[in-house]
C-alpha cells in the first residue's frame, strides 16, 4: 500500500507534487497580473525550462515527482470526478444556467489532458469556438475570461498540505486562488493513487464557505516529533489554525501546534518566505520579520478536539522545547541590509529541504547560499529568474506527499 505520511520538514523527501506552469502564464498580462497575485508577467518558455530543472533536481535526489496537470487529467478520466469538477468549476451560479451548460458541454467533449489544461490555465471568450444563445458572449469582451487562469497553482505548497498521517485541503484566502482547492479535492477523492487509501482529511474537504477560517500551506511547517509550526500571515487566520489544530488533536496526529503572528504584508506572504527548516536544529530566517517580539501561542488538545491555548514567550524557545534540541541555529539572510532585503524578496529563505542539511534554492541568492554553505548546508542551485517573479521559491513550488520523520 502506498504510504501518505509527512513526518517532518527535513527527513528524506520521497514523493512530491509540483505544477509546471504553462497555459496560465500565457494568459498573464500587465493589466491582469496583479489581480491574479503576480507582480509581473513571466517569460513562459523560460519559466517552464526553469521548472523542468527544478523537477530534475528532485528526481536526481531520488524523489518521485507528480505533476499536477497529469494527476488532474487522470482524475478527469473518472466520470464522477469529471461531472463534479465541471459542475463546480463551471457552475450555473458563476456563468448563468444557459451559458454554463453550453460551456460544460463543450468542455466535456475535450480530451482529458486538454480539459485539465483549460481548468488550470483558463479560457477566454475569444477561445470558445461555440456560439451560445445566452446573453453572456455579447456582454463580455473577447479577452475577458470565462474560466480565469490559475497561475498560482505553480505554488502547490499552499493549496493542500500533508501533516503527519493526513492532509488539509486548504480554503484559500484570495478569490484568485479559491478554485484551486477543488482540483485537489477531486484528486484526493478520485485519483487512483489516492482513492480509497487510508489517510485522514483534516479540514477543507467539504464544499461550503469557510468564512474566516482560511489556511495556506506556506504557513504550515511540520517540524516533526508531533509538533507543527504555523504562521498567521496575511492569508492564514487564527480561526483557520484552530480548526486545523482541533482536527490534528482529534485524530491523534499531533501533540502541539505552535502558532506565531506574522506581519500582514506581501513580502512575507507566508511563514516559509521568512523561515524554513533545514536540519533538525537549523532554520533559515529573515531577521527583519522573524523578530524576538513576535507573538506566539502553544495549542494543545486531545481526542475530543478541544483546543487549549497558552501564550508563549520567545517562539525560538517554544520550538527548541518541541524538538528537544539544545540551542537552535538560525541562519539569517545574507549580505548587507539591501542585499538581504533583495534576496528575501527573491525567496532566499524559501528553500526546500530534500534530506537533513541538503536544500534546493535559487542560484541567484548568492549571499544567502554562501552563508548556508558555511553552516554546512548543501545548496542544490536551480535557476529562478522567471519563476521567482511569482514570489515563491522551491518550498512554495512543492507539496510533499511522503517524507520521513526525524
Amino acid at each position: 500500500m502506498s504510504k501518505f505520511y509527512v513526518g517532518s520538514e527535513i527527513g528524506q523527501l520521497r514523493r512530491v507534487l509540483v505544477h509546471r506552469p504553462e497555459r496560465a502564464l500565457t494568459h498573464l498580462t500587465p493589466s491582469n497580473c496583479h489581480e491574479l497575485l503576480f507582480d509581473d508577467v513571466l517569460a513562459v518558455e523560460r519559466a517552464g525550462e526553469e521548472h523542468d530543472a527544478f523537477a530534475q533536481t528532485l528526481r536526481d535526489q531520488g524523489v518521485e515527482v507528480f505533476l499536477l496537470s497529469n494527476l488532474l487529467a487522470d482524475t478527469l478520466a473518472v466520470p464522477e470526478a469529471k461531472d463534479w469538477l465541471l459542475s463546480t468549476q463551471v457552475s450555473d451560479l458563476r456563468l448563468g444556467p444557459r451559458f454554463a451548460n453550453d460551456v460544460r458541454c463543450f468542455l466535456a467533449d475535450l480530451p482529458h489532458q486538454e480539459l485539465a489544461s483549460i481548468l488550470l490555465g483558463g479560457l477566454s471568450y475569444a477561445e470558445l469556438p461555440i456560439q451560445s444563445s445566452s446573453m453572456m458572449q455579447s456582454m463580455y469582451d473577447a479577452h475577458d475570461f470565462i474560466i480565469k487562469p490559475l497561475p498560482n497553482h505553480l505554488f502547490t505548497r499552499d493549496t493542500s498540505c500533508w501533516v503527519y498521517g493526513g492532509v488539509s485541503i486548504n480554503p484559500m484566502a484570495k478569490p484568485a486562488r479559491q478554485r484551486e482547492t477543488n482540483h485537489l479535492r477531486a484528486i484526493y477523492r478520485w485519483h487512483p493513487t489516492f482513492a480509497g487509501q487510508d489517510f485522514i482529511k483534516y479540514f477543507g474537504d467539504e464544499e461550503k464557505s469557510y468564512d474566516k477560517s482560511t489556511i495556506e500551506g506556506g504557513d504550515v511547517l511540520v517540524i516533526g516529533k508531533g509538533a507543527v509550526l504555523i504562521g498567521m500571515s496575511e492569508r492564514t487566520t487564527p480561526q483557520g489554525v484552530e480548526q486545523l489544530a482541533s482536527s490534528l488533536f482529534k485524530h491523534g496526529q499531533a501533540k502541539q501546534v505552535i502558532a506565531m503572528e506574522l506581519p500582514k504584508h506581501r513580502s512575507c506572504m507566508h511563514l516559509d518566505t521568512v523561515m524554513t527548516h533545514m536540519r533538525e536544529d537549523t532554520f533559515s530566517v529573515y531577521p527583519e520579520v522573524v523578530r524576538k517580539d513576535l507573538k506566539c501561542w502553544s495549542l494543545t488538545g486531545d481526542a475530543s478536539g478541544t483546543v487549549n491555548v497558552k501564550e508563549e514567550g520567545y517562539f525560538v524557545h517554544a520550538i527548541e522545547k518541541a524538538l528537544g534540541v539544545g540551542q537552535l541555529n538560525l541562519i539569517t539572510t545574507g549580505g548587507d541590509s539591501y542585499e538581504a532585503e533583495r534576496e528575501q524578496w527573491n525567496d532566499a529563505n524559501n528553500v526546500l529541504t530534500v534530506k537533513p542539511g541538503v536544500v534546493i534554492g535559487y542560484e541567484r541568492n548568492v549571499y544567502t547560499n554562501e552563508k548556508y554553505d558555511k553552516a554546512g548546508i548543501t545548496v542544490l542551485p536551480i535557476p529562478g529568474d522567471e519563476l521567482g517573479r511569482g514570489r515563491g521559491g522551491a518550498r512554495c513550488m512543492s507539496c510533499p506527499i511522503e517524507r520521513d520523520g526525524i
